[in-house]
């Protein structure tokens, strides 16, 4: 009995198979590219890809209405969870500070320049004479030898500074409050400015108030004062005690400011920084609308884009340029490790190639 009729059978349905498969395989093309074109020709879809995107909730910050227990170093969290994605809606600011910065595009540009050597002019004083020098500064009463990094002095590209003149200074600052806010790195600036200007002051008509979160020098005769505000992270946080600061918990409430404006919004002349503390380790967020002590956990990166936002609405929102002027010190290049910088550098870093470590 012959089997090749069986066989000849079972394989005829091969061909039948492939034609099918063929047949949806050119369909599915077909129908792909139809929909792609449906896409690309409908008035709602772009010409490029859409991506998926993050939903955001943003907060009005510095809400008079805000939390109602101001944070100390006593504060904790009762429970820590992720970080929610929550932003900081600031005001845009207005008409007046364009005018402000074309004002300063038609003159010189004093934050554009370089350090030089001048061993004739410098230093303006010595660390000897001023009576508020802090033992944290006083490098040549701790033993430092070189004191060449009295002499550089700072020149813009395209003009000259005056030369310092005490008196005239206390002009400008007559009947004025001049205030430094941050940490200890605007506390020296604040300490080294002093220093410059008390010299011409009678003992008896000058004073400092005692070491505390806000440290005021006042000069009598012009109605004066060059006044210091202890706060590292701009926002409310558990360390703004002055003294006792160092705590193993950082926590934040990221969307006020207003604990430290209430200090320094009346002042004419604000200098703020902020930014070594940031980078000490996750900091913990405490929203002003949670009552509960739930807080949420971030990078330092994160929560001080966060703070900054805060602190931006604030002056967006309430400086008007005419009557009060605001600067912010950016970091300049540490020289705590080698790997990093050139480790007790004797000369400022002079070159514009210069790469500064990430945060």
């Amino acid at each position: 009995m012959s089997v090749t009729p069986r066989w000849s059978r079972k394989k005829s349905h091969f061909p039948l198979l492939a034609v099918l498969l063929l047949a949806f395989i050119t369909c599915s093309i077909l129908y792909n590219e139809f929909s792609i074109q449906q896409i690309h020709e409908s008035p709602d879809h772009g010409s490029t890809p859409t991506t998926p995107q993050t939903s955001f909730t943003y907060v009005k910050p510095n809400l008079l209405n805000g939390a109602s227990e101001v944070l100390d170093r006593f504060s904790c969290c009762n429970s820590t969870r992720n970080y929610s994605g929550k932003k900081i809606q600031w005001a845009e600011p207005g008409t007046e500070s364009g005018r402000r910065r074309s004002a300063r595009q038609e003159s010189c540009d004093v934050f554009s320049g370089k350090w030089v050597f001048d061993n004739q002019s410098y230093p303006l004083y010595k660390e000897s004479d001023c009576p508020y020098m802090s033992d944290q500064l006083a490098c040549h009463k701790h033993g430092r030898s070189d004191l060449q990094y009295q002499y550089w002095r700072w020149q813009p590209h395209n003009c000259n500074l005056k030369r310092w003149n005490v008196t005239e200074m206390w002009e400008k600052l007559r009947g004025k409050r001049l205030m430094f806010v941050g940490d200890s790195l605007n506390r020296g600036q604040w300490i080294s400015m002093v220093c410059l200007l008390q010299s011409v002051i009678p003992a008896d008509k000058k004073s400092m108030t005692p070491n505390a979160q806000l440290t005021i020098f006042r000069a009598e005769e012009y109605n004066a004062t060059v006044e210091f505000l202890w706060a590292p992270l701009l926002v409310e946080s558990n360390s703004d005690d002055p003294v006792n600061h160092r705590l193993s918990e950082r926590i934040i409430r990221p969307d006020s400011v207003l604990k430290h404006s209430s200090q320094w919004e009346h002042a004419d002349i604000l200098i703020f920084n902020s930014y070594l503390w940031w980078r000490q380790g996750p900091v913990k967020l405490l929203w002003s609308s949670e009552e509960n002590g739930n807080c949420e956990e971030l990078d330092g990166l994160g929560a001080m884009e966060l703070a900054m936002g805060a602190w931006a609405d604030w002056v967006a929102s309430k400086v008007i340029p005419q009557k009060k002027r605001v600067f912010f010190v950016t970091m300049s290049p540490t020289h705590f490790w080698k790997h990093l910088q050139e480790y007790g550098a004797p000369t400022p870093i002079v070159t514009n190639d210069y790469i500064a470590p990430r945060m």
